[in-house]
């Protein structure tokens, strides 16, 4: 089992409703087309979230008005924070937000917090533990294939392993266009199923009872917080 099923249960816990998951993508569109221009031809971050917004069935007239709001002048400022918790047990938790009010933001993760009687860590409490990766995942290509793929293109990856069928490249988060340039070149039509810079856990941990209980209710009222993006965990679910 590779290390990518996890990052998808974590996903899938924080995405539950469509509401979120359009806001979510509303937001990372303006952002992007703000700072590198509303061309997806031009622009390769803003490129890579609306093809993965399409993936995730995100209505094209939202993503429209994201990119439209950048063309007639809009001027919303929006910020990347990162909040490190510790959960019960031994459980961490790295929260992702996308905000454009970080007083609100932090008082939203604080009431989480103080309702689940965890508590909220300083900078780099829990992102030691974690790994700070890309991963592609794709089908059509074994490991060797890619390997000789990303040698031709001499990039440099961490890890290669295959899952379920698919092939998953591991990579520092500055690699990851180069990557999927070099998957491309030799797999032109290829569909990456897996397109994420993401934190993965060192050392993973199971949770029972009501620690199990406390942890799942954390996750849900994170759930509910609008300016949280992603939850990153060291909990097998």
């Amino acid at each position: 089992m590779g290390r990518y099923p996890n990052i998808a249960a974590s996903k899938q816990k924080n995405g539950a409703a469509k509401g979120k998951i359009y806001s979510m993508y509303a937001r990372e569109i303006y952002q992007a087309a703000k700072m590198g221009g509303t061309s997806t031809d031009a622009n390769a971050s803003l490129k890579r979230l609306v093809d993965k917004a399409k993936k995730e069935q995100v209505p094209a007239d939202i993503i429209k008005r994201a990119i439209d709001k950048v063309n007639s002048g809009a001027d919303e400022s929006y910020e990347n924070t990162k909040y490190e918790v510790f959960g019960p047990a031994g459980s961490t938790l790295i929260i992702d937000c996308l905000t454009d009010n970080l007083n609100r933001t932090v008082s939203d993760i604080r009431a989480v917090v103080n309702k689940t009687h965890t508590k909220l860590g300083a900078m780099n409490s829990v992102s030691y533990m974690y790994d700070n990766v890309c991963v592609v995942g794709f089908k059509g290509l074994n490991e060797e294939e890619t390997l000789e793929a990303l040698i031709e293109a001499d990039v440099e990856v961490e890890d290669i392993e295959t899952d379920d069928g698919m092939t998953l490249v591991y990579g520092s988060p500055t690699n990851l266009y180069d990557i999927k340039k070099a998957i491309e070149a030799k797999l032109p039509n290829v569909d990456f199923d897996v397109d994420e810079i993401t934190w993965i856990a060192k050392d993973k941990i199971d949770l029972t009872g009501e620690d199990l209980e406390t942890f799942n209710r954390l996750l849900s009222l994170l759930d509910t917080v609008e300016d949280v993006q992603q939850v990153y965990h060291n909990v097998n679910l």
